[in-house]
């Protein structure tokens, strides 16, 4: 549904937002339905392209709020998220608003304001400072934390699906990166496509070695996560880094994927998938490596601008404008998924009941069982559903005789 939906929202309010012409560098005006001069090949092709990122932003904010929210108020969130949070933010950094076009950042930068070539802040960033604000409104699921505060594991149900899903997302950001010159003919396509892939193996090493380091194992999840952490952190800066840089900047993304959990998980923050550091944190590093890992090598493919250069060879002001966006892009991003979360809480409801969450979201909101295998049925009574935590199966008043399990 964030797919679909996103793509309504995008289609009718947020493609004009993020693409149109723009009033006073804040704002798309015109293309909205996709109807009259957006009627036309060049536009659709545009529009397909970014509505993928779009639902990107949108579809982080699920991992990290899982098992929790009520589907129809996520349903909100993820038409607001496409039709106004995302595109807003977007037209200021790829639709020519202020954070890039603005006279004083091009003079600030040195002919460019700031940058994002394929989105760490405009996609991923966003995405996972929303997903914030939404996990400290919601609070963390019952049975996350004991008396004291302490946290305690809920394992996820297949870590084969876990490690698939990330060798799927590993090659698609071969799409997302490379893809994002606009151009097979381009050639820079190489060098992208090479810094993605090693920032996302050197992250995930080092994510392994810490969490090897630390409990005596090598951690699967969280080097799983380090993979995406590294995609991430290289998709502002990949066309505009050597190789080298590449691989620092996956070093330090998967030191921040690990601690940036355990710090969050310290406080209460109860993060399902590890969104917020893997998108959120690792965002903000994307956008800041960018600032200082720019050699000069390669120009702003969109525009006529010289080839940029970062902090380390010089150019402070360009590297002020990144620290201005990551800025802007935290305040704007956890802004508005704050005031979205805290209206929907205070009107709709952003919670099931303690009942409904111990039942099952698959159950209380779409009636239907998605693991069969983990239904306790008695002869002539209600179908009851138990809960497996810590290998242990837990259940209130256990029959002495009758009964089966599926």
């Amino acid at each position: 549904m964030d797919y679909s939906v996103g793509s309504l929202a995008f289609f009718a309010v947020g493609f004009a937002l993020m693409m149109g012409t723009s009033a006073y560098m804040l704002v798309g005006t015109e293309g909205f339905f996709l109807a009259g001069g957006a009627y036309d090949v060049g536009t659709m092709l545009t529009w397909f392209f970014m509505l993928v990122f779009c639902a990107t932003a949108a579809t982080i904010v699920s991992g990290a709020i899982a098992e929790r929210p009520k589907f129809s108020t996520y349903v909100i969130y993820s038409a607001v998220i496409c039709a106004v949070i995302y595109p807003i933010y977007g037209h200021w950094l790829w639709g020519g608003g202020w954070l890039s076009s603005a006279d004083f950042m091009t003079a600030l930068g040195g002919g460019y304001g700031a940058l994002d070539f394929a989105g760490s802040g405009v996609v991923h960033a966003v995405g996972g400072y929303v997903a914030l604000a939404g996990c400290l409104m919601l609070g963390p699921r019952i049975g996350r934390y004991n008396s004291q505060g302490k946290p305690i594991p809920i394992p996820g149900h297949s870590i084969s699906l876990a490690v698939l899903g990330a060798f799927i997302l590993w090659f698609g950001w071969f799409g997302f990166n490379p893809g994002s010159t606009l151009s097979a003919h381009e050639l820079r396509i190489s060098v992208i496509a090479v810094n993605t892939n090693l920032c996302a193996a050197a992250a995930a090493t080092t994510a392994m070695f810490i969490t090897w380091r630390k409990f005596g194992k090598a951690d699967v999840v969280m080097t799983v996560n380090g993979v995406i952490a590294g995609l991430v952190a290289i998709t502002a800066p990949c066309a505009w880094v050597a190789p080298w840089a590449a691989v620092i900047i996956g070093i330090v993304a998967g030191f921040i994927v690990c601690y940036g959990y355990w710090f969050l998980e310290r406080r209460g923050v109860d993060d399902v998938a590890g969104a917020i550091p893997v998108h959120g944190l690792n965002g903000t590093w994307g956008l800041l490596a960018l600032g200082l890992f720019a050699d000069g090598t390669y120009g702003n493919y969109a525009t006529e601008t010289p080839f940029i250069t970062g902090l380390l060879y010089g150019n402070t002001g360009f590297f002020a404008c990144q620290l201005i966006s990551v800025v802007v892009n935290f305040a704007w991003a956890f802004g508005t998924g704050f005031l979205l979360f805290y209206v929907l809480k205070h009107t709709l409801g952003i919670r099931v009941s303690p009942e409904e969450e111990l039942a099952g979201l698959d159950i209380c909101e779409h009636g239907v069982v998605t693991y069969p295998d983990f239904v306790y049925t008695e002869p002539a009574r209600p179908t009851r559903i138990i809960r497996l935590s810590e290998s242990v199966i837990e259940r209130e008043n256990e029959p002495k005789t009758g009964g089966k399990r599926g």
